[in-house]
């Protein structure tokens, strides 16, 4: 009688199918979170619109940005979308031109204040003493000045080439990757994995950008990815001063500024690129936060 309850328990235990247990890899479960973060994913997709309609729409649209047409001034119609300025260039070919320069600033940027100061944090964090407190203070120095003011200076004077205006940003805001990627490693180089490494005569260059920087890459992409948000409001405040991109190239801070005297008589030559400007900024920085959400370590659980 017993023999038979076992039996009879055991079967119902059993399940009616056999069960799969697969494990999840660190970039599945980083893609799951992403997907569930709404606003991250729809960001996402509006800013990849955004992309291609500056790049490919450019080249397809009738009309160029440097083109002058006959209609003078002439508001939103079907022939011209966002209208014409007074000299009558189409000013929706302008704003696509315009939201690709910025665009290339913002993401140039972004990978070189990423890189210096992914390495700059990375080394200072891993050495500490001496090393991390002169680095360290040297990365205070930076953060200290006024951004746009010293931007300002620093372009004063120059032909305005968009490579420069972005690398005289990127020199000023490399500072602030630094100071997160450092705290990451200060906390990495403690890891068994890293002991073990150093124990087995690896060098601290192996260790530094073989371990350290890949274990670190999640912080490191949710802040360059602030940084191209950042990178696009620098810009376009030094270009409505003049001292970023200048005609005959265009950015999107360039034709807000061209058009501030215009809004009362003309507003489409001020709101289509200032719209675009916010568009961008804020798909940004809600996909900064999808990532924050998808990296971060104490979110374990997702669901299938």
């Amino acid at each position: 009688m017993s023999d038979d309850t076992g039996t009879v328990l055991r079967r119902a235990a059993a399940p009616p199918y056999p069960v799969e247990v697969r494990r999840r890899g660190q970039a599945e479960l980083v893609v799951r979170r992403f997907l569930r973060h709404r606003a991250a994913v729809a960001s996402l997709v509006l800013f990849a619109g955004v992309l291609l309609l500056a790049f490919a729409g450019g080249a397809l649209w009738r009309y160029d940005y440097a083109d002058i047409t006959s209609a003078v001034s002439a508001p939103p119609s079907l022939e011209h979308p966002f209208g014409t300025d007074n000299l009558g260039h189409d000013t929706f070919a302008q704003v696509l031109r315009g939201t690709q320069r910025s665009i290339e600033i913002a993401l140039l940027i972004a990978f070189l204040s990423g890189l210096a100061g992914t390495l700059w944090g990375a080394f200072s964090g891993y050495y500490r003493g001496i090393t991390d407190s002169v680095m360290m203070r040297l990365a205070d120095l930076v953060l200290t000045l006024p951004l746009l003011a010293v931007a300002a200076v620093l372009t004063r004077g120059t032909s305005g080439s968009w490579w420069f205006v972005a690398l005289v940003i990127a020199s000023l805001q490399w500072a602030y990757v630094s100071r997160v990627v450092r705290g990451v490693v200060l906390s990495l180089r403690e890891k068994e994995y890293v002991e073990a490494s150093r124990a087995l005569g690896a060098t601290d260059r192996w260790i530094i950008f073989r371990h350290l920087i890949p274990n670190a890459l999640g912080p490191i992409i949710v802040n360059v990815t602030i940084l191209v948000a950042a990178a696009i409001l620098v810009e376009t405040a030094l270009s409505f001063l003049g001292l970023g991109v200048q005609p005959p190239d265009t950015s999107l801070g360039l034709l807000v500024s061209e058009a501030d005297t215009a809004v009362s008589t003309r507003p489409w030559l001020f709101y289509f690129p200032g719209a675009f400007i916010v568009v961008i900024a804020l798909t940004i920085n809600f996909i900064g936060d999808g990532l924050r959400d998808a990296f971060d370590p104490t979110q374990r659980k997702v669901r299938s």
